[in-house]
């Protein structure tokens, strides 16, 4: 959520601000401030209504000790018919403040200054490049070719299951995929100093509109239900990514100013309602309604957010540099920026049976975004409290990192080496038929 005061004070640069995202999101700024001073002018009525009300109400004790119980009366029909205003005035001061807060809600974040202008994803600057492209002398199978030779993934029988969208990983597939996870996890736990959570795979509604998912991207995720109770339905819901509960663990508390840096990462599934929508689903492991993912989250002093951001990508790229892939880090721009993100950079690895990059990590600093979603905040020592930065990254997603993996690695023969940070977890160097 975006700072009322700042809109208040400077409505003129956050327009200007919005209009780069391209989505037309400034044309609520008028309106905005029309439900903000409307309740600011009906909370100052009420304001001097009390004050008179306080008032009258003194004068009534005075008369009822002088005895002059006709004037006490008058004055009591007038605290009355005074009460009478200032409720409806409240009612206004609510209706308002609702008004003005869904709004608020609806507002995407401000794209940070060095954030390039751009509307769509070709508008994207690529800031490095890691490594060669794997070069094979062979034509590279594609991971769905590969995963059906070496029965990593079951698609049929994943579809038997669930419907589209879903995979059934099997024998060396379903430890490939283990390994990855123990693998990311304690990469970032003993060399990136995070903090391991294993969150909820479900959470309240406030947690989603604590990261800015909710209201806006509310039909693409789903809502659980107990059993045929349909009433119950919506108020928990199947978390979107580990981003969800984790940026929340600490909402609605005021940290102390030494408690941070935080770090978590966590692994979780995540469920994504809109993967396999019509026009947007492909078969294979690309785009998917479950998937595996190792989350970074950090909650940081505002004067540190963009450090940790450029730290935070590092600590991502380090998992495609040990797995030998080849990659490419892009800052994205105004117009292809997420909900929250004051600034993004995506992390995309190369995946020769596709021929083509796949986004496995996106970084972003959300700033103070998110930490005023969900008031979480912190005391400096001075005694001030402050909204803190929240940043969140993949650190990485699977499946891609899957198909990347076992595309580039692949052999002549069919099979699969594998690097060698993951041997220890699968005790094999190589996946065979």
């Amino acid at each position: 959520m975006l700072d009322i005061k700042l809109i208040r004070d400077k409505a003129d640069f956050v327009r200007a601000r919005l209009a780069t995202r391209g989505a037309g999101d400034e044309s609520k700024i008028d309106e905005l401030l029309r439900f903000d001073e409307q309740r600011r002018r009906a909370l100052g009525e009420v304001e001097v209504l009390k004050s008179n009300r306080n008032r009258v109400s003194k004068e009534i004790g005075a008369l009822m000790g002088q005895k002059k119980l006709t004037e006490a009366e008058a004055k009591k029909s007038e605290t009355r018919e005074l009460g009478d205003k200032i409720s409806a005035l409240e009612k206004q001061v609510a209706e308002a403040e609702v008004a003005r807060d869904s709004l608020m809600l609806q507002l995407p974040n401000l794209p940070h200054e060095s954030v390039p202008l751009g509307k769509t994803a070709e508008d994207n600057p690529i800031v490095r490049m890691h490594g060669e492209k794997a070069s094979h002398s062979f034509k590279p199978k594609s991971h769905i070719e590969l995963c059906e030779s070496l029965k990593l993934v079951d698609f049929a029988r994943a579809t038997k299951l669930s419907g589209s969208g879903f995979l059934l990983y099997t024998n060396w597939g379903a430890r490939l995929e283990r390994a990855l996870i123990s693998f990311l996890l304690d990469l970032h736990i003993t060399q990136h100093d995070y903090t391991e959570v294993s969150p909820p795979l479900m959470v309240g509604e406030q947690c989603l509109v604590g990261v800015g998912q909710f209201p806006k991207f509310k039909d693409q995720y789903y809502g659980v239900a107990e059993g045929d109770d349909a009433k119950n339905l919506g108020k928990l819901y199947l978390i979107p990514t580990a981003e969800t509960p984790v940026a929340n663990i600490h909402r609605e508390e005021i940290l102390a100013e030494k408690q941070l840096p935080i770090r978590y990462c966590a692994y979780t599934p995540c469920f994504r309602g809109e993967a396999g929508a019509a026009g947007v689903g492909t078969r294979g492991m690309i785009r998917v309604h479950q998937f595996d993912k190792v989350e970074l989250i950090k909650i940081v002093k505002p004067e540190n957010g963009f450090d940790e951001l450029e730290k935070m990508v590092g600590n991502a790229e380090k998992v495609l540099q040990l797995l030998g892939l080849h990659y490419r880090v892009i800052t994205l721009c105004t117009g292809d920026m997420g909900f929250g993100s004051a600034k993004t950079y995506d992390i995309e690895v190369w995946a020769p049976g596709q021929g083509s990059y796949l986004e496995v990590s996106s970084c972003s600093n959300c700033e103070d975004f998110q930490s005023r979603r969900m008031n979480l905040r912190f005391k400096t020592e001075a005694g001030e409290n402050k909204f803190p930065h929240i940043l969140n990254g993949s650190g990485t997603a699977l499946a891609r990192l899957f198909v990347a993996l076992i595309e580039t690695h692949q052999q002549a023969d069919g099979s699969v080496m594998i690097p060698a940070p993951l041997q220890p977890y699968l005790k094999t160097d190589r996946i065979t038929a």
